[in-house]
């Protein structure tokens, strides 16, 4: 069996106004006492789960470029160590574009990653300054054009439908990133999340994103923009050339096993056919003072009935373009979809345009991607 693994790395330099990850200003960090807590919270999850096969590593955050090289190549020692890793396997590192984080990109590359995935938000000093971004335009421009150089694979991040910006804005933005870009992009309208300070100053009445008008119509430019120059969605907001779509977040809307290594971090696998969905301790010093003494940094380990992972598994993969297959989902589950789902429900949301099926597939029309969470809710 395959398996994903997520290292979660929670610190930041500051923290981003639109950001609700477990991520936390820090400035030391003792690193070899991370490194301990990584290894043995790793090396629990392998005395669980033998015999997996690794596909994909992933370091997320916070902002995992903050990591001496000597963690991420230690950690990928560990995993190399532990279980049988693909020689293709995906290793993706999330890195801010600042001058500091790229001197050490060629460092992470002689560490084992392979994947570069770029927190750009902007190309728009304005912008910028808006997203609460540390790095300006021109560095992030530095680095995405050093990453191209460095690593197999890249992929940077924008964010577009705040306040004040137009399409046409967007579309010019959109096509200088496009010059810059190698096979993948993704690209995400501002939400305002709970327990972020966007969120707090919306509550006050501030005005921070697009309206629902333009929001919609920069989401069609970008499908237009993006299908047209050969990277189209493969899922709500990522984009990418056939063949380059990222594998481990693929692993998440594919409803596959994965682990989730660090403060916060989420995990879904199967134990002797009972699923499990893990969440460890958010506060990086519990999580860390845990796993020193108890091996693993778990808050809640719990068995998922049947139906509840079904509509996990559902809310997962009609985020993708192709939406769900039924043959695998026939693999997952003892009960097939379309009976799964109210038939009448069904039925009217595909009568409105909002989702489709054919013989192999049920997915979220192009309308319904943008209504996704009332399309949840209603088959729910």
């Amino acid at each position: 069996m395959t398996l994903a693994v997520y290292i979660h790395w929670p610190f930041c330099v500051s923290k981003c106004p639109y950001c609700d990850f477990n991520s936390h200003v820090g400035d030391t960090t003792d690193q070899t006492r991370w490194r301990d807590a990584y290894r043995r919270e790793l090396e629990y999850y392998a005395a669980m789960l033998l015999n997996r096969r690794i596909t994909s590593i992933f370091f997320g955050g916070g902002t995992p470029s903050l990591m001496e090289p000597r963690t991420v190549a230690s950690v990928l020692q560990d995993i190399h160590r532990l279980w049988r890793v693909d020689h293709d396997a995906e290793i993706t590192l999330e890195a801010n574009p600042s001058s500091a984080e790229a001197d050490k990109f060629a460092d992470f590359r002689a560490a084992g990653v392979n994947r570069l995935s770029l927190g750009v938000q902007s190309l728009n000093a304005e912008a910028l300054k808006f997203l609460g971004r540390a790095h300006n335009a021109d560095e992030a421009k530095r680095a995405i054009n050093l990453a191209a150089k460095v690593f197999p694979r890249f992929s940077f991040d924008l964010i577009y439908a705040y306040e004040g910006q137009t399409p046409e804005q967007w579309r010019q933005e959109l096509g200088e990133a496009l010059a810059l870009a190698g096979d993948h992009l993704s690209l995400y309208q501002l939400t305002i999340e709970p327990h972020t300070i966007f969120h707090t100053r919306a509550r006050r009445g501030e005005t921070l994103t697009a309206t629902d008008d333009y929001a919609a119509t920069m989401f069609e430019a970008t499908q237009e923009v993006m299908e047209n120059t050969g990277l189209p969605a493969y899922e709500i907001s990522n984009h990418a050339r056939a063949g380059q779509e990222s594998r481990h977040n693929l692993t998440y809307w594919h409803y596959e096993d994965y682990l989730g290594i660090g403060p916060g971090a989420h995990g879904r696998h199967c134990d002797h056919e009972k699923r499990h969905a893990i969440e460890n301790h958010r506060a990086p010093e519990i999580w860390l003072q845990q796993v020193l003494s108890q091996g693993h940094g778990i808050k809640i380990d719990e068995i998922l009935d049947t139906e509840t992972a079904m509509r996990e598994a559902l809310m997962m993969g009609l985020r993708l373009t192709v939406g769900i297959n039924l043959e695998n989902w026939r693999k997952k589950f003892p009960t097939p979809l379309p009976q799964f789902l109210s038939a009448d429900r069904l039925a009217r949301l595909e009568k409105e345009g909002l989702v489709a099926q054919n013989e192999k597939a049920l997915y979220a029309t192009r309308t319904g991607l943008q209504r996704l969470n009332a399309v949840f809710k209603y088959l729910g």
